[in-house]
């Protein structure tokens, strides 16, 4: 027997996603509780989309970056829930094998598309706070738009590598994924052949990808803080501050869990990591609608021009 028909041989065609939780009694309820959120989610965002693109006001660079985010967490919600809300209502919560890769695909391009949008956000504010003469021609249109295209066009890349690196693995032993979703260190550990180069690849290039961000971030939040400490007036500051509240929650939240989960070895990985996983997936980006517009009066004004304007 060649390798290559021993190889097709070990390989499984299709996964069983365990889920969230193995006891029937509990599917209907978590399929009401996905649903309700993952509609919440495509409202929310949409609402945003549509108040930025409808209001003068907000044809700025800031609300151009927040639109792009809230698009890119509809896809990214869209690429995990109803897959979910399917299994929850079905006996054999199965997923194909190209289906399983094709989902990872997404969900980790989307993802990183939705970290390098958090940190053209941050720098964006960077500008406007410490740089406030030169915003204009520093944040031009032109920059804005290559800032959005090389943030969706790269993380596609990132995520092919992982995609093509784990399709060379074989998996015979095992099928159950103990997860609600494909998701790579699950994955690796079903593997009956070595992940070492996987590991690697994830704990050097994914780490590069996932802190670089994150270390832009800090570091423009660093500077912010700088200047505005030296804003003599406190209605400055608080003026200043008011500005980056939202976005910093957003970060908080998503790189939190983010940093919980994949930062550690593939050994310690446990039922925790889907909590984390909840969290960056669907809880962020349902939860980013509230609180870019609950802290932020331009959006709130902006919201309510645009459901006045549907009332009649």
């Amino acid at each position: 027997m060649t390798m290559e028909s021993k190889n097709q041989t070990n390989r499984v065609s299709e996964f069983i996603l365990l889920g969230l939780s193995s006891r029937p009694e509990d599917q209907i309820p978590l399929f009401v509780l996905f649903l309700t959120m993952y509609l919440i989610t495509i409202t929310g965002n949409l609402l945003i989309i549509l108040a930025i693109h409808t209001n003068p006001q907000l044809q700025t660079p800031m609300y151009f970056f927040l639109s792009c985010l809230s698009f890119t967490d509809i896809c990214f919600t869209t690429t995990i829930i109803p897959k979910m809300l399917e299994n929850f209502l079905s006996e054999k919560k199965t997923i194909s094998y190209a289906g399983c890769l094709t989902q990872m695909y997404f969900f980790y391009a989307l993802g990183t598309t939705d970290s390098f949008l958090l940190a053209i956000m941050a720098y964006d504010r960077y500008v406007a706070i410490c740089d406030p003469f030169h915003y204009v021609t520093t944040m031009s249109y032109n920059r804005c738009v290559l800032l959005v295209a090389f943030s969706c066009s790269l993380p596609y890349f990132h995520s092919l590598l992982h995609i093509l690196m784990l399709n060379t693995l074989i998996f015979c032993d095992s099928n159950v994924i103990y997860h609600f979703l494909c998701d790579i260190n699950p994955l690796l550990k079903l593997s009956c052949s070595s992940t070492y180069v996987n590991e690697i690849i994830i704990m050097s290039e994914g780490s590069i990808v996932l802190v670089t961000p994150f270390l832009c971030i800090a570091f423009s939040y660093i500077r912010i803080l700088i200047t505005v400490l030296n804003i003599p007036s406190a209605s400055g500051k608080f003026k200043a501050f008011s500005t980056c509240g939202s976005h910093l929650t957003v970060v908080t939240l998503f790189y939190g869990s983010i940093f919980y989960e994949y930062l550690h070895p593939l050994s310690s990985y446990t039922a925790r990591d889907r909590v984390a996983t909840i969290v960056y997936t669907v809880l962020s980006s349902m939860l980013n609608p509230f609180i870019y517009s609950l802290r932020n009066k331009d959006m709130k004004k902006g919201l309510g021009k645009l459901m006045g304007r549907k009332k009649p």
